[in-house]
This record gives C-alpha cells, structure tokens and sequence, in this order.
C-alpha cells in the first residue's frame, strides 16, 4: 500500500486564491474548502487507499516562544482564516483523518505521520504532498517522498540533492544559515542559497563546517567573512536550525489502518447539503459503494 499525506493548510491557500468564491446555505464563504474536498475525492477516484490531512487547527506554535518574529496568523485574510476550521469538519465528515495541530503546525503532524508510515513494513511508499522545502528533511530514499501535486513533480532523495545542492537530513541547516522568509526567520548575514548550499553539500551540518574558511574557502566566495559570521552568530543558526527541524512526535494515528479510507460518516449528507455540495456527495457515494462491493 501507498499513504499519502496532505498539508491541509496549504491546500486550503491554494485553493483560497485559485477558485470562485463560494458560500454555504447560511452565507458564509467556503469556495476553499469546496475546492479541497474536490481535490480529496479526484485522489481517492484515482485510486487512492490510506490518506491523511494535517491542519493548522491554530496558527501560532511552540516555536513563537523560541523566536519573537516567527510567522503569526497576523495579516491572514480574515475569509480564509474562517475556513481553516470548517475544513477540517468536512475532511473529517468525509471519512479523511484528519490531525488540526494546535501546539505543533501541519508540518510537524506531516514529519510524525511520514515516520509512522514509513515504519510499517506493508507500506511501499509515503508521499508527503506539498512542494513545501521544509519536508524534503524527511525524504528517505525512495520510500518518503515529496510530493507536489500541482506541478506533477516527485522528489525522492536524489531530487532533494538536485534541487537544494544538500541531503534531506541538511535540510534544516540549510534553512538555518540562508533562513525563512516564510516562516519568519532571517537566517545569517551574507549566506544565500548558493553558499549555504555550496558549504553544507560537503560538511552536511552546522557543527562540521570548520570555524576557519582555509578549507572551504576556495569552494565560495566570501568565505573568510562567511566563516566570521558563522563563528560570532553561531548559537542564533542553532537556534534558526531548531526553527527549521520538523518534530516528529506530533499526535497522528497509532495504526496506519487508521489513515485507511472507508467512506463518509453519517453526517456528510446534511453537511454537503448545507455547503451546495450535491455533486463531491454523489461522487463520494459511488466510490464508497465501489470500496465495499
């Protein structure tokens, strides 16, 4: 079997910003939650078995106490934010297992959901689905892989490397040192992506990089006042790695028959009902019935 892993609150801004506004019978806008139920039921018509979102249930984490300028729920359209938490309802009232973090962020229930797949040994492969480079550290080989469902594109350990210049497992250094725009965090002065890359491609993590830049100073240019920098803000790439690292003890499921699919609760009728859903509903109908013949 394949398990295939969903960023919930990606799609949900995905789809926020690509489909007409839509709004349930009490008038209240849904068109993104609409659009990610349609994209759940296309996978599970194609043949899809075990599937699991994770949500952003909040936006803020622990990691708010560990940096002040980590990413917030601040400048959210208040349309989409109303969204984040009736989607989770539909997903769940469709039978998906669903996993809204609260002190953890979808990232973090993704790492925790890929290494308890990946540790069944019926399981053939583990795709995470989010072309987000946070989840490229928890690629492993061919057996956990990125995947990015709009562009078509799959990453397995040796895309990572093609697509980063570093290993999956290097992942949050490089995060580390060329930092976050999107989650709030700098990373050091003067490191980019091509030195960032460059240095950790041949060390592979923060404390492997000699504090002197003879050895490494012919592979960028710079080197010496990268070297510097890296010496005196030592400690603040540590803490930005800690940042970057995706925790994989995140509340998921205990079984991955748990992430199985095996048709809607009793509840999605009133609930397609109530959001003008007629069509997801008999799509989903059939396929349940197609599941249980």
């Amino acid at each position: 079997m394949n398990v295939f892993l969903i960023d919930g609150t990606y799609e949900l801004f995905r789809h926020f910003y690509a489909v007409p506004a839509s709004s349930d019978t009490d008038g209240n806008e849904i068109g993104a939650v609409r659009g990610v139920l349609g994209s759940v039921v296309a996978m599970l018509e194609d043949g899809v078995t075990h599937i699991g979102v994770a949500t952003d249930h909040v936006i803020e984490s622990f990691r708010n106490g560990l940096w002040p300028g980590y990413k917030t729920g601040e400048g959210i359209d208040p349309v989409l934010h109303k969204q984040f938490h009736p989607l989770e309802e539909a997903l769940s009232s469709m039978g998906v297992a669903v996993w809204p973090m609260e002190e953890f962020e979808a990232d973090d229930g993704l790492a925790s959901a890929a290494v308890k797949a990946a540790a069944d040994e019926a399981v053939e492969q583990v795709f995470i689905c989010t072309p987000d480079k946070d989840l490229a550290q928890c690629v492993v080989d061919n057996r956990v892989i990125q995947f990015d469902r709009r562009a078509g594109q799959l990453r397995d350990a040796k895309g990572v490397r093609e697509k980063f210049g570093v290993s999956p497992n290097s992942i949050p250094d490089y995060l580390a040192l060329m930092g976050d725009s999107a989650d709030g965090f700098p990373g050091l002065p003067g490191w980019g992506h091509k030195s960032a890359s460059t240095v950790l491609g041949h060390y592979g993590h923060l404390e492997q990089i000699p504090e002197k830049s003879d050895s490494w100073a012919v592979m960028v240019r710079g080197a010496k006042k990268l070297a510097q920098t890296l010496v005196e803000q030592r400690e603040v790439a540590l803490k930005f790695r800690d940042l970057a690292t995706l925790r994989e003890d995140a509340p998921v499921f205990d079984s991955v028959e748990q992430v199985r699919w095996v048709g809607p609760q009793a509840s999605f009728f009133d609930l397609c009902a109530k959001m003008n859903m007629g069509r997801i509903y008999r799509r989903i109908d059939k396929l349940a019935n197609q599941r249980r013949s």
